[in-house]
């Protein structure tokens, strides 16, 4: 593999189980004591430190998140016992390498990406058809809009014309919300989108995750699958 990592030019994901300590050097500083750890170099650049889950490593979320980070486009330089991950924007993660156990690249293809289930995909169907839902005046811009890490199930323009990244999932929880946040983050790179809002629509929104969306800026907003399809008139009902 390539030790230069810009933008989408490497082939292959490379593995890296090694005992290592992290430090992160940017906006805040950070450090990860020595530790056996996986260190994941991705195709479109990304550097990813996880550890197994165990021990302190529930104060950072659990075990399917990484420990630190950093997204492309950035750049890998490795020496012997030291690799050294800069940013664009000069951050910078140094992983001092005791010890490698294991070091593999391999190649995964072009991934089909996520295919949602009937009802989520047709709650997209149904909520691109009647996007007045969330605000009057609004416009469907483009069902599954495209960013560099996957599709947003609707761009939007609401009636001041500013565009509006739609999220929609049938249960929403934590992941969701950071899916979304990817997104957010990607398309206001867009001089020609930024600002980019975000909404978080589901037929259920775990209060966790609604806390999270709220933080972020991120609107919530609960669809009624079955009246949005024409099954239930909510005019009819007595509660």
């Amino acid at each position: 593999m390539q030790s230069k990592v810009s933008g989408l030019q490497l082939a292959a994901v490379r593995l890296v189980i090694a005992r290592c300590s992290v430090d992160y050097v940017g906006r805040l500083s950070t450090h990860l004591p020595l530790a056996t750890r996986l260190i994941i170099v991705k195709a479109d650049g990304t550097v990813l430190i996880h550890s197994d889950g165990f021990g302190t490593q529930t104060t950072y979320g659990g075990s399917y998140k990484p420990l630190n980070w950093m997204s492309p486009p950035c750049r890998l330089e490795e020496s012997p016992g030291a690799w050294r991950v800069v940013s664009k924007g000069g951050e910078e993660l140094r992983i001092t390498i005791e010890e490698v156990l294991h070091d593999s690249t391999h190649e995964l293809g072009v991934d089909p990406g996520l295919v949602k289930d009937g009802v989520e995909a047709h709650l997209q169907e149904l909520l691109a058809a009647q996007v007045h839902l969330l605000g009057e005046g609004w416009r469907l811009v483009r069902r599954e809009y495209p960013t560099a890490i996957g599709p947003v199930d609707l761009m939007c323009r609401d009636a001041e014309a500013g565009a509006v990244a739609v999220e929609i999932k049938r249960r929403g929880d934590i992941d969701g919300v950071e899916q979304l946040t990817r997104y957010l983050e990607l398309l206001n790179r867009d001089p020609t989108l930024s600002p980019v809002r975000g909404i978080f629509a589901a037929q259920e929104i775990r209060p966790q995750a609604r806390v999270l969306a709220e933080d972020r800026g991120i609107r919530c907003v609960t669809l009624d699958y079955d009246t949005m399809r024409g099954a239930d008139d909510a005019s009819q009902r007595l509660f």
